[in-house]
């Protein structure tokens, strides 16, 4: 990420990626989720990587069906144009049951080149 101070925004502020992103994961619809990223895109995610399309998707079908969670958009951040982050709050049958995590997206052309989710 940049090494500029992140300001707080309104989620309606969140580019279009990544808000269709989120709406896509949270609905299971994996096939629009997979189209907000780019081509060579990489995800982080519990310490693993997935690059790609392919890999994207099937990380996102195994992390729909992995657990049952309720998730809620707590607080978006900008840190430069092409960088933002999106704290979420989600309760399940994970283990720890609850957490706070940072989805941490880089943009590139308008879709998301990067996404690093971490407590």
């Amino acid at each position: 990420m940049s090494s500029h101070q992140p300001r707080t925004i309104t989620p309606s502020d969140l580019p279009e990626a990544i808000t269709r992103y989120l709406g896509a994961h949270h609905a299971h619809d994996t096939a629009t989720a997979v189209a907000a990223f780019t081509g060579d895109a990489a995800v982080t995610d519990d310490g693993r990587t997935y690059r790609g399309a392919a890999a994207i998707e099937q990380w996102l079908n195994r992390s729909a069906s992995e657990f049952t969670y309720t998730i809620e958009l707590t607080e978006a951040q900008q840190t430069d144009p092409t960088h933002y982050v999106a704290t979420h709050h989600l309760e399940g049958d994970f283990p720890g049951g609850v957490v706070d995590l940072r989805y941490q997206f880089s943009l590139r052309d308008d879709l998301i080149e990067r996404l690093v989710i971490e407590p």
